[in-house]
């Protein structure tokens, strides 16, 4: 507790020693370097169902609002002549106009969507993307694939009645696996619940998920989370949390925190389009604007949020925009395309870190499965949009018809792998299951170094309670 008091100590005082911040662009400006981007990728092939435009566009907009002694904040877009004609206020100069003009809430076009793959796995002539080499890009296929089969096979499970409840990520694996691929072990990634790609990528074992979903002794967090909520020190995973957009304002903390120790590290942050509603999302992105901490927002649009569609969530173009607002650069990027969310979040970290400063991400992809086990998602949505994002948008079998054509992939490397995780997924259901589970006193074990007296009643209760109707509660945990 001393430790951390300290910290907050320190990092109060660093915030109060921050000048005050030059904001140097108006929205006209950035509205007009907005309408002079290019769009260098061509194709004829333009499939854009629903709301997801792909535009095949790559751009981070915004420039840095930068930082300049208080005081002294002159708008370079000014001449002496004009300085009558501005309004000298804290942040910057503002011009006077006696026209009244309200901003638009939209724009004639959307934000384009940048990808570098087209619909058929093959590159866009003139693709402006980073470079993957064959050992790459046949782990990240392979960790796709992975993905996709225990997400299957899980699923299963649950239905079985062998776990009590189960997400997948059909649909988003290429966010998943190409955002893990473009990081860094250092980086400090905290995830929604869409996101056990990013474990598996770090050395995450089967064995390890499997045991999670089943709560036994082998589960890290010794039983006490539900299925999926997966969480690694080792890994520098953050545990996932139920209560959605929580780990935003706590992602810009720990940022701001790498910051602080001068880490060439960055915090990454993963959140669904409906947990854009939620004030933690503004909260956080707001803190690590201003105090421009070295993070990645990464909002996963993928068209619901349950059963309600992006349309009844917001009236935005999308969450893209959201970025200019708080002054951070944004991208919108194919989540169905692992090139292009490689591309996008190895440059959103660089920029980050080089820079010290936040940047928010937006992947398209469709939520193919339900939104849990818990949830079916055909009675609000009709199948055969289901089934097109499933089999003509699969990010899978994008990313493999790529990897082929490069001839760095065959039907019997397909055929092998897909045998070898089935058996060691089987394998690693079957340990689990069997695994003891934890013990009734890990119930009321590592929050307090000696348990107040309130505890140890509620403790006492229990066991009085399961002794009284033992018929009531699992007879394979230890009491």
């Amino acid at each position: 507790m001393g430790s951390w008091w300290r910290r907050s100590s320190a990092i109060a005082h660093h915030m109060r020693s921050f000048p005050k911040v030059d904001l140097r662009r108006t929205a006209a400006q950035i509205h007009q370097a907005g309408s002079s981007w290019s769009n260098p990728f061509q194709s004829d092939k333009t499939l854009t169902p629903r709301s997801f435009p792909c535009n095949k566009a790559f751009l981070f907009s915004v420039e840095r609002f930068k930082f300049t002694v208080a005081g002294k904040q002159l708008d370079s877009r000014h001449d002496d002549d004009d300085d009558e004609q501005a309004l000298d206020f804290p942040g910057g100069k503002v011009p006077y106009t006696s026209e009244m003009t309200f901003i638009s809430g939209s724009f004639d076009q959307r934000i384009p969507c940048y990808r570098v793959l087209d619909d058929d796995g093959e590159l866009i002539r003139d693709s402006d993307f980073e470079k993957v080499n064959k050992e790459l890009a046949v782990k990240m296929y392979s960790n796709m694939v992975t993905l996709q089969m225990m997400d299957t096979l899980f699923y299963e499970a649950q239905r079985q009645g062998r776990i009590s409840f189960y997400i997948t990520s059909f649909g988003e694996e290429a966010i998943n696996i190409a955002s893990a691929a473009a990081l860094s072990k250092d980086d400090i990634v905290l995830p929604q619940y869409r996101e056990p790609g990013v474990l598996l990528w770090r050395g995450f074992t089967l064995q390890e998920f499997a045991n999670q979903c089943f709560g036994n002794k082998g589960d890290g967090g010794k039983g006490r989370q539900m299925p999926v909520h997966y969480g690694s020190r080792k890994h520098n995973v953050v545990t996932v949390s139920s209560p959605i957009a929580t780990q935003l304002p706590q992602a810009a903390g720990m940022a701001y925190s790498l910051k602080m120790d001068k880490k060439d590290a960055c915090a990454v942050a993963f959140i669904g389009d409906g947990g854009t509603s939620e004030g933690d999302f503004h909260a956080g992105v707001n803190f690590a604007a201003v105090m421009e901490a070295p993070i990645i927002f990464v909002c996963r649009n993928n068209g619901w949020a349950i059963s309600t569609p992006i349309s009844e969530q917001f009236r935005s173009d999308g969450i893209v925009v959201k970025g200019p607002a708080y002054g951070i650069p944004s991208i919108r990027v194919d989540g169905t395309d692992a090139l292009a969310v490689y591309g996008a979040i190895h440059a959103a970290r660089n920029m980050a870190i080089s820079e010290q400063r936040p940047v928010l991400v937006e992947t398209l992809a469709y939520r193919v499965g339900h939104h849990s086990t818990s949830d079916d998602s055909t009675k609000y949505r009709p199948l055969e949009e289901i089934e097109y994002w499933k089999i003509d948008r699969n990010p899978v079998k994008r990313f493999r018809k790529w990897v082929e054509i490069n001839g760095w992939w065959s039907e019997r490397d397909e055929a092998q792998l897909r045998s070898s995780i089935k058996k060691q997924l089987l394998q690693a259901i079957q340990v689990a299951e069997k695994t003891e589970k934890p013990p009734l006193t890990e119930l009321f074990a590592d929050v307090y170094d000696l348990p107040p007296s309130n505890l140890l009643e509620q403790e006492k209760q229990l066991r009085e309670t399961i002794n009284k109707y033992p018929q009531d509660f699992p007879s394979d945990v230890s009491v």
